[in-house]
């Protein structure tokens, strides 16, 4: 299952208590589900919990029970169906309007008034026509009707439940949607979907996690780049002493510094500095080295 089904199975597994509530989802549900029309409600989907929960939902909500369900074994989309006029009637005037008068539909934030039912109605559209991406990818949830009064009405319920939205068209339809993961992990709790939540956070802190080491390796392979070419360059002009004049020929403590740059061709200036004997800084040994380059470049 993807995280989008595993985030729609947790919030089905919410009870149908509040029929307030249970309506103000259904409401949702119908915003965005494929037809909401004075002729019929279909809802079609994929998911098997959403599936199992809509009968259940509108049963609570209005009274009634769907005049074509699908066939339960059905693996596919599966297509719920209401034509019965009385019944289209009685969900229409639920809400607040008549099957004669729709011309294009509107939310009625009067049935919305609660907190919790605003939480529902979205929680309603995002089962019917969310979906939201795999945190280990990339963060994403959205929000998709092809009723743009709706979408754009939907944002305000959005805002009044304390969350800020994107929004634009896609095809001839409107589209709300996050990207933030702090966002989408509290949205998602709202919902009613706390585990999924924290799997989002969980995907955060393991990304920041590998982020951090990534860059530790690279600035580690980094430094040691640099110590390899410093190294390199260090024992080139050494060479370059020896062939030319011999390294007897340096100063004690160049000689000295030189010797145990050859002795350890591979370590950083600090480890170098610790051998030495006496010991010495490592921008005291920086300085012998330094000197060491400039003799070489003389020759």
């Amino acid at each position: 299952m993807s995280f989008s089904s595993d985030a729609k199975a947790e919030l089905c597994r919410l009870p149908v208590q509040k029929r307030c509530c249970a309506a103000a989802e259904a409401y949702g549900v119908l915003m965005y589900c494929n037809t909401f029309g004075p002729n019929e409600i279909r809802i079609i989907t994929s998911n098997a919990d959403f599936a199992k929960r809509l009968p259940r939902l509108f049963h609570r909500a209005f009274g009634l029970s769907f005049d074509s369900l699908p066939d339960e074994e059905r693996e596919s989309k599966r297509s719920f169906l209401i034509t019965d006029k009385n019944k289209l009637e009685t969900i229409f005037r639920h809400f607040g309007s008549e099957l004669s008068d729709v011309l294009a539909h509107h939310i009625n934030l009067a049935v919305l008034e609660s907190s919790c039912c605003r939480a529902a109605f979205v929680r309603g559209a995002f089962l019917a026509g969310g979906s939201i991406s795999d945190p280990d990818k990339h963060y994403h949830l959205e929000l998709y009707t092809s009723h743009l009064s709706v979408g754009r009405e939907t944002v305000s319920v959005l805002l009044e439940l304390g969350f800020n939205p994107l929004e634009t068209r896609r095809s001839a339809g409107h589209l709300i949607y996050f990207k933030q993961s702090d966002t989408i992990a509290d949205l998602l709790t709202a919902l009613g979907a706390p585990v999924s939540a924290m799997g989002i956070m969980s995907a955060r802190v393991n990304k920041d996690m590998r982020n951090l080491i990534n860059r530790k390796v690279n600035c580690d392979t980094a430094n040691a780049d640099k110590t390899v070419a410093a190294a390199e360059i260090q024992l080139s002009a050494i060479k370059k002493i020896d062939s030319h004049m011999g390294l007897s020929a340096l100063p004690e403590n160049l000689l000295s510094a030189a010797l145990l740059r050859i002795a350890n061709p591979s370590l950083s200036l600090a480890d170098l500095a610790a051998l030495s004997d006496p010991p010495v800084t490592k921008s005291c040994l920086s300085h012998r080295l330094k000197k060491i380059i400039s003799m070489a470049n003389e020759i």
